[in-house]
């Protein structure tokens, strides 16, 4: 099925956009696990919309209501029932877009999958909104890896034209992660964030929108987590990463720009240093063959721009072939990036969760 991700730790997201309530069901996270409620409350706050003035007025408490397998803020070893209600609603949005899909959503694909029965209010199941519940699922995987001395972090690279400071490949540390998170605005370098915000305010201003990447890191993860071919550890957390629905490319250490230097240049020297066995540079990302290295995993991932503008857009009604051009209504994000940081985040945790265990 295709909500559910995970061999030891299973994964199963549940509900549309406009569904009385979406969730997750996490299952084989191990007993005995004290979790920090307040720290997942502050994790999922980052993702949840009207934040602030960039993002969509559309406000979603998101509190999350743990049905089972956690017993006085301790896993118990059942599996993690949680929900999240939906309280802000507006489906009368989406009532005209039923037979004239928009431009670079899923609505003509869902259409003619589900024979024009899939839920259009909101995108559906097909919506960013379900990456609530994967930011819960993920909330309690990081809290899960911190426990084994592994920390995850993310930033905007880029947003637009404007680019901030990548993360040092190879000396990347938790004190990174917390300058970031500490941010309302989740880039390294504040200038570069003032010149990232311009390009939100420039997109919405001409009622269009505007896309980014997000670059991830994970420390302390050993050496020789992963599996090559299909369960590799890029494999797991691409897979986890495409579950986000605005994400389009992704590419590990050096990545494309790799392709085009020689192998001279991107090849890592080994170095041995303080009885350990490192690499002087980290251009494989820290993994080789689908396992981890042992060095920092670094990974990048595209977020397209919002598909929902108010400029008119070109579109068809499915139902008489007549062209009809498209004005879309409703609360949207001129600019989905800052909200994807912890997204991505939650996706990579539960994807090296399901390897380690």
């Amino acid at each position: 099925m295709s909500c559910n991700f995970g061999n030891r730790i299973k994964l199963t997201i549940f509900g549309q956009s406009h569904s009385e309530a979406i969730g997750a069901v996490l299952d084989g996270i191990p007993a005995g696990i004290k979790l920090d409620l307040e720290k997942t409350s502050a994790f999922m706050a980052r993702r949840a919309p009207g934040q602030s003035e960039l993002s969509t007025p559309r406000k979603e408490a998101d509190e999350v209501k743990i049905l089972s397998g956690v017993v006085d803020g301790v896993t118990c070893g059942a599996p993690i029932c949680a929900v999240i209600e939906n309280t802000n609603t507006r489906s009368g949005d989406y009532d005209k877009l039923r037979f004239v899909p928009r431009p670079s959503h899923s609505d003509f694909a869902a259409f003619m999958k589900h024979n024009g029965f899939n839920d259009i209010r909101g995108g559906g199941n097909f919506s960013g909104r379900l990456t609530a519940p994967l930011c819960f699922a993920g909330s309690v995987c990081i809290q899960l890896l911190e426990s084994k001395g592994i920390f995850i972090g993310a930033h905007i690279a880029s947003l637009g034209k404007a680019n901030d400071e990548l993360f040092d490949p190879v000396r990347v540390c938790k004190a990174d992660f917390d300058a970031v998170h500490a941010k309302k605005f989740p880039a390294i370098s504040d200038r570069n964030a003032e010149l990232m915000r311009k390009e939100i305010y420039d997109a919405r201003s001409s009622a269009d929108s505007v896309g980014g990447t997000v670059e991830c890191a994970v420390i302390g993860l050993e050496a020789g987590v992963g599996e090559p071919m299909f369960d590799g550890m890029e494999n797991k957390i691409s897979s986890a990463i495409f579950a986000i629905p605005a994400i389009k490319g992704i590419e590990f250490g050096s990545g494309f720009a790799g392709s085009r230097l020689r192998g001279s240049e991107n090849n890592d020297p080994f170095i041995c240093e303080n009885g350990e066995i490192k690499t002087l540079t980290n251009n494989h990302g820290g993994i080789l063959g689908g396992i981890s290295s042992g060095m920092p995993v670094i990974f990048r991932c595209a977020v397209k721009p919002t598909p929902s503008i108010g400029s008119s857009q070109r579109s068809v009604n499915l139902m008489t072939g007549d062209s009809e051009e498209l004005i879309i209504g409703g609360r949207h994000d001129p600019c989905i990036v800052p909200r994807a940081v912890p997204c991505v985040e939650a996706a990579a945790a539960v994807a090296i969760a399901d390897l380690i265990l």
